[in-house]
């Protein structure tokens, strides 16, 4: 099997276009003797004549018309190959993921922002560890996702950033006991079952709902087999009894006839942090250009009292209404802007994370 030499293609290339070897040489910039040879060393390893030599320069045999045009995509092939790996030439690639929760709308938003910057848009199925380990490993640029250990814990190369704080919703159907409700708290939400069936064990989000469960007495349900989301939507719109936590932001859509409610849960409200996640040693400017970007959609918001995971509250001090209750006050950055106008939210019910 003929070993491919691009550059003595390249000359091939070259020195078809110009009709002399001479001018293939200057276009080059090297000699006309260093074009003769690769030449040579080309016919050889093809065993054909490519040129034939004449008084007006070089022209292609039937053999050298023959391969041009597959030299060509050769050289083409080269190129892309190249362009696949180059920093800003090829995709970022950002794992969201489900592209129904804020990190994806986040990152919509960011592409509307910088439409020339492509990206590559990818839900893995994995909880913090499985998405850092792929991070790690350049699989993928960067995920989103709750980091449940200190930054000291993680891989050297890794760095995060907290970049948004998703509140929570409780979703009802029209005939639920609170469904008229403006808001509620969690002590209201302890005297009912809150259903989100399929919730994957041991990753991240349900370490959360675990602790907020135990944190406000709340019963979360997870039996029952998962159908998708759709089939959920519907089981809460047609019950009295079932609902289930939204993340504000997440997007979903339900027919009209569900007359499904989203009421928000304050007082304190839940939070559920996530942070952007990426090696320190990524070239991609890209890159750079998102964790700014999702920097300055962090903005301050008004002094509430919020629940966060112990795993992540900062700045709590001891006591009755610190650390013991997992309340503080937020003061900020803690929220990122934006929340779409009309967007419905729905995450957690079908065994993924809040979003």
């Amino acid at each position: 099997m003929w070993s491919v030499d691009l550059d003595a293609v390249r000359t091939f290339v070259a020195a078809a276009d110009a009709g002399q070897f001479q001018d293939a040489a200057a276009a080059l910039s090297i000699t006309q003797q260093a074009v003769s040879k690769r030449i040579a060393v080309l016919e050889k390893d093809l065993e054909v004549r490519l040129f034939t030599r004449t008084a007006r320069g070089a022209q292609l045999t039937i053999d050298g018309q023959a391969f041009l045009p597959h030299a060509r995509e050769l050289l083409r092939v080269e190129a892309r190959a190249d362009a696949s790996v180059r920093p800003g030439r090829r995709a970022l690639r950002v794992d969201v993921h489900s592209r129904r929760i804020a990190p994806a709308v986040l990152l919509q938003d960011f592409h509307r922002t910088h439409p020339r910057i492509e990206l590559d848009v990818v839900t893995l199925d994995a909880d913090v560890h499985a998405a850092t380990a792929a991070v790690e490993a350049g699989t993928i640029d960067a995920t989103f996702h709750a980091v449940t250990v200190p930054a000291r814990q993680l891989p050297g190369a890794i760095r995060t950033a907290r970049v948004i704080d998703e509140h929570h919703e409780l979703l009802v159907g029209p005939r639920h006991a609170l469904a008229n409700a403006r808001a509620v708290t969690p002590a209201q939400l302890a005297e009912h079952r809150i259903w989100m069936p399929g919730m994957a064990a041991g990753t991240e989000w349900a370490s959360y709902y675990d602790e907020l469960a135990a944190a406000f007495g709340l019963t979360i349900d997870r039996v029952g087999p998962v159908f998708g989301n759709e089939a959920l939507l519907a089981e809460i719109a047609d019950s009295a009894e079932l609902a289930t936590l939204a993340g504000e932001r997440t997007r979903y859509l339900w027919p009209d006839s569900y007359d499904l409610r989203r009421i928000p849960v304050r007082d304190p409200a839940p939070v559920y942090p996530m942070s952007l996640i990426w090696r320190d040693d990524n070239p991609h400017p890209a890159l750079s250009k998102l964790r700014d970007y999702l920097s300055s959609r962090r903005v301050d918001t008004p002094d509430e009292k919020v629940w966060m995971p112990k795993w992540d509250r900062r700045d709590v001090p001891d006591g009755p209404e610190g650390r013991l209750s997992g309340w503080r006050r937020a003061s900020a950055p803690a929220r990122c802007a934006g929340r779409r106008a009309g967007a419905t939210a729905h995450a957690g019910g079908a065994g993924t994370r809040p979003g």
